[in-house]
C-alpha cells in the first residue's frame, strides 16, 4: 500500500467516467492590454464555444464561472444574449484548478436533471487593468488576511518572490540547474511559435536568451515567469449520449481529481514546500479514468513559473521527485518527443496568461487533431490545474 502524504487531502468525487463530454470550445484573441472588459472578453469566448458546439444560447441552461474573479456570470450571460430562461449555475468553475473540476460540476448537474448543456467560461482583462493597479494576481493575493499579516510585512510578496523561494529550495534539494529550468521555458516557447494564437507566436527564444534574461528574484529570471495578458476561453459540456448527436466528435471526460494543502493559501507554512497538491488530485483522476500516467499522450499543466511545471510533472507521477529537470533537458517535453508532450500550446509561460482555460482547450484541440503543435495519434490528454493550495487533474479522451 502506498503511503499517502499527511500535509493535505484529496476530495472524494463520484465516478463520472464517460458520463459527459466537451462538445464546443471557444477562445478570444490573446493580447497585451486590449482596452476591453473581462465581461466583453467572456461574451466573445462564450459565443464561439456555443457556436462550435452547434448550439444556440437558448440551449445553454447551465453555467460554471469564477465567483472569485468577476467576469462573466449568469446576469452577464442573459444581458449579452438577450435570454431570460432558467440557468443552473455554479461560481466554482472558470479557470485555474477549477477549469479541471468544472466538468465534474456539469456532470452532477446533468445527472440530476438540472441542466442539459453547461457552459464553462473564464475571461481576464488583467493587462488592461494593470495600468490602474486593479485586478490581477498581485491584488488578489494582497487582499488575503494571512498574506497581509504574516507574509507581506516580511517581504514575502508577490508571486515571483514566493516562487523564487520555492525554486531555490528545489535546486538545493534536487540539484536542479538553471539550464534545466531554461529547458522548460525554451520548449514551451517553441510550442508557442507553432501556435498561431499565442502571445509569443512570433518571438523565438534560445537557452542563451533564457540565461541572459534579467533576474526578477534570484534564481527566478524573467523567462521563468509568465506574462500578464488579456483573453478568455470557454467550453460546453453535455452528456456523452447527447454529444454524439452534435456537430463535433465528443471529447469524453474520463477522470477528475481534486486535492488541497492543509495550510490553504498560507503557502509559506506548507511542509512539503517543493510539492503541489497534485500528489492528492492526480491518483484519483488516473484511477477514475482507469489509466496510468504512461497512457497520457499530451499533458498540459498550469505553469505560472517553470518550477511549477517541474513539481507537477513529478507530483502527477510522470517521473520521480527531483527528476523532472533532467527530463525537461532531455527533450522529453517536446510535442514531437513521443514521451511526455507538455503544454503544447506554450502554456502560461508563452501562450497566454488566461489561467488554465486555454490548457483545457488545447487538450480538446489535440484530441480533435487540430492543434498547432499537434501530437501524432493523441488519444488521451490531461490537464493539471494548480492554484497554490489546490490542484485538479482532468483526463480527457476520444470517444470510442
Amino acid at each position: 500500500m502506498v503511503d499517502t502524504p499527511d500535509w493535505g487531502h484529496a476530495v472524494e468525487l463520484d465516478d463520472i467516467a464517460g458520463a459527459v463530454s466537451i462538445v464546443g470550445i471557444g477562445e478570444t484573441a490573446f493580447t497585451k492590454a486590449s482596452g476591453r472588459t473581462a465581461t466583453e472578453i467572456g461574451a466573445e469566448a462564450a459565443e464561439r464555444a456555443i457556436a462550435d458546439a452547434g448550439l444556440i444560447p437558448d440551449q445553454i441552461d447551465g453555467l460554471t464561472y469564477s465567483g472569485a474573479f468577476a467576469g462573466f456570470g449568469p446576469a452577464d450571460f442573459h444581458a449579452h444574449f438577450g435570454t431570460n430562461h432558467e440557468l443552473w449555475s455554479s461560481p466554482w468553475g472558470g479557470g485555474m484548478a477549477w477549469a479541471g473540476t468544472a466538468p465534474y460540476l456539469a456532470a452532477k448537474a446533468i445527472a440530476a436533471g438540472d441542466a442539459t448543456h453547461v457552459l464553462n467560461v473564464f475571461p481576464v482583462a488583467w493587462a488592461t487593468q494593470r495600468a490602474e493597479m486593479t485586478g490581477g494576481p498581485g491584488e488578489v493575493h494582497a487582499q488575503q488576511s494571512l498574506k497581509q499579516n504574516l507574509e507581506v510585512p516580511f517581504g514575502w510578496f508577490p508571486q515571483p518572490i514566493y516562487f523564487a523561494t520555492i525554486m531555490q529550495r528545489y535546486m538545493h534539494e534536487y540539484g536542479t540547474t538553471r539550464e534545466q529550468f531554461g529547458a522548460v521555458a525554451v520548449t514551451l516557447r517553441d510550442h508557442a511559435n507553432r501556435t498561431p494564437g499565442a502571445v509569443f507566436h512570433d518571438k523565438a527564444m534560445s537557452i542563451d536568451d533564457y540565461l541572459a534574461a534579467p533576474m526578477l528574484a534570484d534564481p527566478l529570471c524573467l523567462f521563468d515567469s509568465c506574462p500578464i495578458s488579456d483573453g478568455g476561453g470557454a467550453y460546453v459540456v453535455t452528456s456523452t449520449e447527447r454529444a454524439r448527436d452534435l456537430r463535433a466528435d465528443p471529447v469524453v471526460v474520463l477522470g477528475v481529481g481534486e486535492g488541497y494543502s492543509a495550510t490553504g493559501t498560507h503557502w509559506s507554512q506548507q511542509r512539503a514546500f517543493t510539492s503541489t497538491p497534485q500528489v492528492f488530485a492526480a491518483p484519483h483522476a488516473w484511477r477514475m479514468a482507469g489509466i496510468t500516467p504512461a497512457d497520457v499522450d499530451v499533458l498540459t499543466c498550469y505553469d505560472p513559473f517553470t518550477v511549477v511545471s517541474l513539481m507537477q510533472l513529478e507530483d502527477m507521477g510522470f517521473c520521480e521527485k527531483g527528476d523532472a529537470g533532467a527530463l525537461a533537458q532531455s527533450g522529453a517535453l517536446r510535442f514531437d518527443s513521443q514521451q511526455i508532450p507538455y503544454n503544447t500550446h506554450g502554456g502560461l509561460l508563452s501562450h497566454a496568461y488566461v489561467l488554465g482555460i486555454a490548457h483545457v482547450i488545447e487538450c480538446v484541440q489535440q484530441l480533435r487533431g487540430s492543434a498547432g503543435a499537434q501530437v501524432a495519434g493523441c488519444e488521451v490528454a490531461a490537464y493539471g490545474g494548480y492554484t497554490g493550495h489546490m490542484a485538479s487533474t482532468l483526463v480527457l479522451g476520444r470517444d470510442r
